[in-house]
Protein backbone atom coordinates (compact mmCIF):
# COMPACT_ATOMS: atom_id res chain seq x y z
CA UNK A 1 0.00 0.00 0.00
CA UNK A 2 2.86 2.26 0.75
CA UNK A 3 4.18 1.81 -2.81
CA UNK A 4 0.89 2.87 -4.43
CA UNK A 5 0.55 5.87 -1.89
CA UNK A 6 3.72 7.00 -2.89
CA UNK A 7 3.21 6.64 -6.71
CA UNK A 8 0.61 8.77 -6.47
CA UNK A 9 1.96 11.40 -4.44
CA UNK A 10 4.79 11.31 -6.81
CA UNK A 11 2.78 12.35 -9.51
CA UNK A 12 0.73 14.81 -6.92
CA UNK A 13 4.30 16.68 -6.42
CA UNK A 14 4.81 17.04 -10.85
CA UNK A 15 1.01 18.41 -10.81
CA UNK A 16 2.20 20.54 -7.67
CA UNK A 17 5.13 21.80 -9.86
CA UNK A 18 3.96 22.07 -13.18
CA UNK A 19 0.65 24.09 -11.68
CA UNK A 20 3.67 26.48 -9.88
CA UNK A 21 5.42 26.49 -13.01
CA UNK A 22 2.10 27.77 -15.04
CA UNK A 23 1.04 29.90 -12.33
CA UNK A 24 4.22 31.87 -12.70
CA UNK A 25 4.44 32.14 -16.25
CA UNK A 26 0.85 33.65 -15.93
CA UNK A 27 1.28 36.25 -13.18
CA UNK A 28 4.85 37.29 -14.11
CA UNK A 29 4.03 37.15 -17.30
CA UNK A 30 6.39 40.36 -18.55
CA UNK A 31 9.32 39.06 -16.84
CA UNK A 32 9.41 35.15 -18.00
CA UNK A 33 8.23 36.49 -21.53
CA UNK A 34 11.23 38.22 -22.08
CA UNK A 35 12.64 34.80 -21.64
CA UNK A 36 11.01 33.08 -24.28
CA UNK A 37 11.69 36.97 -26.51
CA UNK A 38 14.98 36.72 -26.37
CA UNK A 39 15.69 33.02 -27.17
CA UNK A 40 13.20 32.88 -30.45
CA UNK A 41 15.25 36.39 -31.61
CA UNK A 42 18.71 34.93 -30.34
CA UNK A 43 20.11 37.73 -29.48
CA UNK A 44 22.41 36.49 -27.22
CA UNK A 45 23.64 33.14 -29.05
CA UNK A 46 27.30 33.57 -30.42
CA UNK A 47 28.41 36.58 -32.62
CA UNK A 48 29.81 33.97 -35.05
CA UNK A 49 26.79 31.26 -35.17
CA UNK A 50 25.23 30.89 -38.31
CA UNK A 51 22.30 29.81 -37.29
CA UNK A 52 20.47 33.19 -36.63
CA UNK A 53 18.27 32.32 -40.05
CA UNK A 54 16.69 30.63 -37.53
CA UNK A 55 15.40 33.59 -35.38
CA UNK A 56 12.26 34.76 -34.81
CA UNK A 57 11.12 38.50 -34.79
CA UNK A 58 7.40 39.20 -34.82
CA UNK A 59 6.10 39.80 -31.26
CA UNK A 60 2.98 38.42 -31.86
CA UNK A 61 5.08 34.87 -32.30
CA UNK A 62 6.62 35.84 -29.69
CA UNK A 63 3.42 35.84 -27.77
CA UNK A 64 1.96 32.94 -29.40
CA UNK A 65 4.52 30.50 -28.42
CA UNK A 66 4.72 31.71 -24.69
CA UNK A 67 0.72 30.96 -24.50
CA UNK A 68 1.22 27.29 -25.82
CA UNK A 69 4.03 27.04 -23.28
CA UNK A 70 1.80 27.92 -20.52
CA UNK A 71 -1.43 26.23 -22.02
CA UNK A 72 1.03 22.81 -22.34
CA UNK A 73 2.28 23.32 -18.84
CA UNK A 74 -1.23 24.09 -17.62
CA UNK A 75 -2.23 20.83 -18.73
CA UNK A 76 0.28 18.68 -17.65
CA UNK A 77 -0.58 19.92 -14.36
CA UNK A 78 -4.29 19.15 -14.65
CA UNK A 79 -3.83 16.00 -16.04
CA UNK A 80 -1.01 15.13 -13.62
CA UNK A 81 -3.40 16.40 -10.95
CA UNK A 82 -6.29 14.22 -12.13
CA UNK A 83 -4.49 11.06 -12.71
CA UNK A 84 -3.27 11.42 -8.97
CA UNK A 85 -6.82 11.63 -8.20
CA UNK A 86 -7.80 8.68 -9.97
CA UNK A 87 -5.13 6.66 -8.99
CA UNK A 88 -6.14 7.92 -5.27
CA UNK A 89 -9.70 6.76 -5.68
CA UNK A 90 -8.62 3.47 -6.86
CA UNK A 91 -5.56 2.35 -4.01
CA UNK A 92 -7.27 0.20 -2.44
CA UNK A 93 -8.69 -1.71 -5.30
CA UNK A 94 -7.53 -4.60 -7.56
CA UNK A 95 -3.76 -4.60 -9.16
CA UNK A 96 -5.77 -4.46 -12.26
CA UNK A 97 -7.87 -1.69 -11.86
CA UNK A 98 -4.79 -0.12 -10.10
CA UNK A 99 -2.72 -0.03 -12.93
CA UNK A 100 -5.28 0.43 -15.65
CA UNK A 101 -6.11 4.17 -13.58
CA UNK A 102 -2.19 4.88 -14.38
CA UNK A 103 -3.21 6.32 -18.12
CA UNK A 104 -4.41 9.58 -17.66
CA UNK A 105 -1.02 10.05 -14.95
CA UNK A 106 0.90 8.58 -17.49
CA UNK A 107 -0.06 11.05 -20.19
CA UNK A 108 0.75 14.30 -17.88
CA UNK A 109 3.68 12.93 -17.21
CA UNK A 110 4.47 12.33 -20.66
CA UNK A 111 3.11 15.54 -21.70
CA UNK A 112 5.55 17.33 -19.34
CA UNK A 113 8.65 15.08 -20.67
CA UNK A 114 8.02 16.81 -23.99
CA UNK A 115 7.64 19.85 -23.24
CA UNK A 116 10.49 20.25 -21.36
CA UNK A 117 12.71 18.23 -23.50
CA UNK A 118 10.88 18.56 -27.17
CA UNK A 119 10.15 22.58 -26.22
CA UNK A 120 12.71 23.49 -23.99
CA UNK A 121 15.89 21.34 -24.46
CA UNK A 122 15.60 20.80 -28.73
CA UNK A 123 14.03 23.35 -30.06
CA UNK A 124 14.77 26.05 -27.39
CA UNK A 125 17.78 24.24 -27.05
CA UNK A 126 18.81 23.30 -29.73
CA UNK A 127 17.65 24.90 -32.95
CA UNK A 128 17.14 28.67 -31.30
CA UNK A 129 20.78 28.02 -29.79
CA UNK A 130 19.48 28.47 -26.41
CA UNK A 131 22.66 26.69 -24.61
CA UNK A 132 25.14 29.67 -26.45
CA UNK A 133 23.18 32.14 -24.37
CA UNK A 134 25.06 33.16 -20.98
CA UNK A 135 21.39 35.07 -19.81
CA UNK A 136 18.74 33.10 -21.65
CA UNK A 137 20.29 29.62 -21.08
CA UNK A 138 16.92 27.53 -19.56
CA UNK A 139 18.52 24.62 -20.84
CA UNK A 140 19.86 23.15 -17.22
CA UNK A 141 16.98 23.75 -15.63
CA UNK A 142 14.51 21.84 -18.32
CA UNK A 143 17.03 19.00 -17.81
CA UNK A 144 16.47 18.71 -14.11
CA UNK A 145 12.44 19.00 -14.63
CA UNK A 146 12.49 16.22 -17.70
CA UNK A 147 14.92 14.02 -15.52
CA UNK A 148 12.30 13.96 -12.48
CA UNK A 149 9.67 13.92 -14.38
CA UNK A 150 10.75 10.67 -16.31
CA UNK A 151 11.80 9.08 -13.06
CA UNK A 152 8.42 9.94 -11.92
CA UNK A 153 7.04 8.02 -15.07
CA UNK A 154 9.46 5.18 -14.98
CA UNK A 155 8.48 4.45 -11.33
CA UNK A 156 4.93 4.53 -11.91
CA UNK A 157 4.94 2.08 -14.60
CA UNK A 158 6.27 -0.42 -12.57
CA UNK A 159 3.32 -2.95 -12.40
CA UNK A 160 1.45 -3.18 -8.78
CA UNK A 161 1.16 -6.29 -7.66
CA UNK A 162 -2.12 -7.09 -5.50
CA UNK A 163 -2.15 -5.99 -1.58
CA UNK A 164 -1.17 -8.15 0.91
CA UNK A 165 -4.62 -9.11 3.13
CA UNK A 166 -4.30 -7.33 6.75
Amino acid sequence: MAIRYSKILFVAAIALFASLVAFGNITDYGSNFAFVQHVLQMDTVFPDATIGYRAIKSPWLHHAAYILIIGLEALTALLCGWGAWRLLTVVKASSREFNRAKSVAVCGLSLGFLVWQAGFMSIGGEWFGMWMSATWNGVPSAFRFLVTIMLVLIYLVLPDTELESS
